[in-house]
C-alpha cells in the first residue's frame, strides 16, 4: 500500500468517475484501475463498485477511506513541516464551500489575502450545501470548511452575520413594507429553495405558524428569482445568498428577524497543518480588522465659517 493509491482511492471517491479521477490525477484510466485493484489484491475485499449510475465504495472501502484521508492528510502536514513549504512556499490546502454565501461573498478576499501572503501554495475549494461541507470536514475530505453557526461538531471562527429575507416582486403589496411578519407568507404561493439553507426555512414558517402554498422546489437561485419577478410566488433566502436586488424582484427583512452567523470551521485548530492554520489566523485577522474599522467613530463634518 502506498500513499499513491490511497489519494487514487480518495480521488475516486470524489470523482466517481474512473475517467474524472484520472483527469484530476493526471493520469490514465488504467492507471486508477490498476492502484485500485492493488489495493482489492493486498487487502483481499472488494473496495468499489462501478454501475450506470457511477462508482462508489463498498463498506471496506468507506472505512478505508477515512484512514486514507488521515494518512494522506498526516503525510502532507509532515512535509510542509519539515520541507520548503516549512516557510509555506509550497502545499495544498483542500476548503469546502457552501453557495454564494461562503463563494461569493466571503472566500474571495480571503483568498486573495493568504494568496499573496503565501503565492506557492495551493488551494484547493469545492462546493456543495452546507450539509454536505459539514460531512465533507467530519469526513477530513476537507480541513476546513464554512458552517453556519453554531454547531458544537466543530471548532468555529465567526466571520459574518447573515438573515434571512422575504423575497418579493416589486409590485406585491407587503414590498411596500420595511419589513415582512413571517406570518404575512402564509396562504402564498411559495418556491421553497432545495439548496442548503432550504431545511433552515421550514422551521422557521412552523415557528410562526405560517403555511404557505409550497408550489415550487428549485435548486437555483436564479429560477427562484424569474418566478419571483413575474409575480408567480414569493420565497425566502438568505440575503448573503442572494445577488444584489435585480429588476423587478425586492428583498426584505423578516420579522421576527431571522439571523444566522456564518463560519470557518475545522475538527481541531491545533492539529491543522501549517497551510489550514495560516489561512485560518488569515482570516481571524481579516475579521478584527473589520470589527476595528465598524468600531471607529465616524468623523464629525466640520462646521462652516459664517460671515459677519
Amino acid at each position: 500500500m502506498t500513499l499513491a493509491q490511497l489519494e487514487v482511492l480518495i480521488t475516486l471517491d470524489e470523482c466517481r468517475s474512473f475517467s474524472r479521477a484520472a483527469m484530476r490525477l493526471g493520469t490514465t484510466q488504467s492507471a486508477v484501475s490498476h492502484a485500485l485493484r492493488a489495493l482489492e489484491t493486498e487487502f483481499g475485499v472488494k473496495l468499489a463498485l462501478r454501475d450506470a449510475s457511477g462508482v462508489s465504495m463498498t463498506d471496506a472501502g468507506e472505512r478505508l477511506l477515512l484512514r486514507a484521508r488521515e494518512m494522506t492528510a498526516l503525510a502532507a502536514t509532515m512535509a510542509q513541516e519539515l520541507g520548503d513549504a516549512k516557510e509555506l512556499k509550497t502545499g495544498t490546502l483542500r476548503i469546502g464551500s457552501f453557495g454564494p454565501t461562503s463563494t461569493v461573498n466571503l472566500l474571495p478576499p480571503l483568498l486573495a489575502a493568504f494568496k499573496q501572503a503565501h503565492p506557492g501554495a495551493q488551494v484547493r475549494i469545492e462546493e456543495e450545501s452546507d450539509e454536505v461541507v459539514d460531512e465533507w470536514l467530519l469526513q477530513k475530505r476537507v480541513e476546513l470548511g464554512f458552517v453556519v453557526v453554531p454547531d458544537e461538531r466543530f471548532e468555529v471562527l465567526p466571520l459574518v452575520q447573515d438573515e434571512f429575507v422575504a423575497i418579493l416582486p416589486a409590485g406585491h403589496p407587503l414590498a411596500a413594507h420595511k419589513a415582512v411578519p413571517v406570518s404575512a407568507l402564509n396562504g402564498l404561493d411559495f418556491v421553497l429553495t432545495e439548496a442548503g439553507c432550504g431545511p433552515v426555512i421550514v422551521p422557521i414558517l412552523q415557528k410562526n405558524i405560517t403555511r404557505p402554498k409550497v408550489l415550487y422546489h428549485f435548486t437555483q437561485i436564479i429560477s427562484i428569482l424569474q418566478f419571483v419577478r413575474r409575480g408567480l410566488a414569493v420565497s425566502v433566502a438568505a440575503r448573503l445568498a442572494l445577488p444584489d436586488m435585480p429588476e423587478g424582484v425586492v428583498y426584505r427583512p423578516l420579522l421576527p428577524a431571522q439571523p444566522r452567523t456564518v463560519g470557518l470551521a475545522c475538527l481541531d485548530v491545533a492539529r491543522l497543518s501549517p497551510l489550514a492554520r495560516a489561512f485560518w489566523e488569515t482570516a481571524r485577522e481579516r475579521t478584527r480588522e473589520q470589527a476595528r474599522t465598524q468600531a471607529k467613530p465616524k468623523a464629525r463634518p466640520r462646521a462652516m465659517p459664517v460671515a459677519v
